[in-house]
């Protein structure tokens, strides 16, 4: 038994060295230097003032020219081509022009090109050299699932000292994505090393799913039989090794850094969970019937009567328990809220009230306790992309659902799964413990020293990984 364990992982260990010092490496880059996104600030910034003066559609027509009947949110934008609204359900959404409810999506890169000058000037980014590079459904930055409701997408690189690139939707128009030269450089060295993430790759999203959790559990099994023999090869009392040289190295400081490689490598293989082990934190056909239930858009009449403000840059309707809401952002963190059929003086100071969430959660399960506001600091944090905006925690018994009181979309469904896969996964792998949130620059130093002395463990592998191929390979 044991020689088939050293022979085990003396094999894994020379297949997976490189992969492991490369996960090392990577994740102190990622930890300075996420995966490239289009922030709530930048894209808000690039949102020129609605032009009230163009918009002669009431929202219920919108919808309905749209097509989409199942639409629960409608928001209103300025484009540089005039007032577009953008109609969403749970699976598609589609523009269509305020002025005449024709099609607005966009088909020419004339078109991208002058939606990109705008929203670079709006941010106050030189634009004066802009071009657009491709358009495509797919490229390095852009393979996240989240932008397949707007492929194909057009790149357009702005030309100014940043090497900024933006991507427009061709669906509705939008800014959805943006990287600068220094964000594409180091994610090269980061993000995509480490999630293996290869446009080709990752572009097949079922295929890359196989692929990173195959490679995850097969690393996994070598750290978990390194560690075995590490713990069953000590001398003694005073943890001698029995090795010499890099072999005696790799001991030590594969004994020192177990618990640490160990945990790293289980949690990061339980990134690529999916559902195979815990919750996904999805609605259930039931629940999200309740969520996205289509309202009657026609009741959203009563709300066409407020005019629209000279400084609001986008205006949103949305359901939310069977009543339109209409909310127009006037600033990043201010917003005005109304709901369908009351007056003005009977409206809402912002955001959704603990009342509106509490009806709806009741619906969604029995036993709802009254909502809370999660706190910064909650161990399972939840946030609007509103600054100051509330977000509710309704407690049904063992199940919570977290609802944004800015625009009133469910946040997290947490079972206890689902609760669970919150330590098991992010505070193992991206150490967000709440003591360590707290202190962020003693969390960086934890992660920086940590990976290092992984990345340094990984190096001693592969140099006896190599001697030993080397060896195999004169033999």
């Amino acid at each position: 038994m044991m020689s088939a364990i050293i022979l085990l992982h003396r094999w894994l260990g020379i297949a997976f060295c490189l992969l492991f010092a490369m996960w090392f490496a990577t994740g102190i880059v990622m930890h300075f230097v996420p995966f490239p996104s289009l922030t709530e600030a930048e894209r808000f910034a690039g949102l020129a003032p609605v032009d009230g003066a163009q918009v002669r559609m009431a929202v219920h027509d919108a919808v309905a020219a749209s097509g989409i009947e199942d639409a629960v949110r409608v928001r209103l934008i300025q484009r540089s081509d005039g007032p577009v609204y953008i109609v969403s359900g749970p699976s598609r959404l589609r523009s269509v022009r305020a002025s005449d409810g024709r099609d607005a999506r966009v088909t020419s890169s004339d078109a991208a090109l002058a939606i990109a000058q705008g929203h670079a000037r709006s941010r106050g980014l030189d634009a004066a050299r802009a071009t657009v590079l491709a358009q495509a459904d797919y490229d390095q930055w852009s393979v996240p699932n989240g932008f397949d409701r707007h492929r194909p997408l057009f790149r357009v690189a702005l030309g100014d000292p940043a090497g900024t690139e933006v991507y427009v939707s061709s669906l509705t128009g939008e800014i959805v994505q943006d990287t600068t030269q220094r964000e594409r450089g180091w994610n090269l060295a980061g993000s995509v090393l480490h999630w293996i993430y290869p446009t080709v790759l990752r572009s097949n999203w079922a295929l890359w799913d196989r692929v990173v959790w195959t490679l995850s559990l097969l690393a996994l099994i070598a750290a978990m039989l390194g560690a075995l023999l590490g713990i069953l090869q000590i001398k003694g009392r005073r943890m001698f090794s029995p090795y010499r040289g890099w072999h005696a190295l790799h001991h030590l400081i594969g004994l020192a850094a177990t618990a640490f490689v160990l945990s790293w490598i289980f949690s990061g293989w339980l990134s690529m969970d999916h559902g195979r082990l815990f919750s996904r934190g999805q609605l259930t056909a039931a629940e999200a019937g309740v969520v996205f239930a289509a309202p009657d858009w026609t009741a959203a009449s009563s709300l066409d009567q407020q005019p629209i403000s000279s400084s609001a840059r986008e205006i949103e309707w949305f359901a939310f328990n069977g009543h339109v809401y209409r909310r127009d952002r006037i600033a990043l963190g201010g917003q005005t809220l109304v709901k369908a059929a009351e007056t003005p003086n009977e409206g809402y100071a912002g955001f959704l009230g603990a009342r509106d969430v509490q009806e709806l959660t009741t619906r969604l399960a029995p036993g709802c306790a009254a909502p809370s506001i999660v706190a910064d600091s909650d161990d399972y944090p939840a946030r609007s992309v509103i600054p100051g905006a509330p977000v509710y925690r309704s407690r049904c018994g063992d199940l919570w659902f977290d609802i944004d009181g800015a625009d009133g979309s469910v946040l997290q469904r947490l079972d206890a799964s689902r609760r669970a896969y919150r330590w098991v996964y992010g505070a193992l792998h991206t150490l967000d413990f709440p003591i360590l949130m707290a202190h962020p620059r003693l969390r960086d130093i934890v992660i920086v020293g940590l990976c290092a002395l992984g990345f340094v463990f990984s190096m001693t592998g592969i140099v006896i990984g190599w001697r030993r191929l080397r060896l195999s390979l004169t033999a």
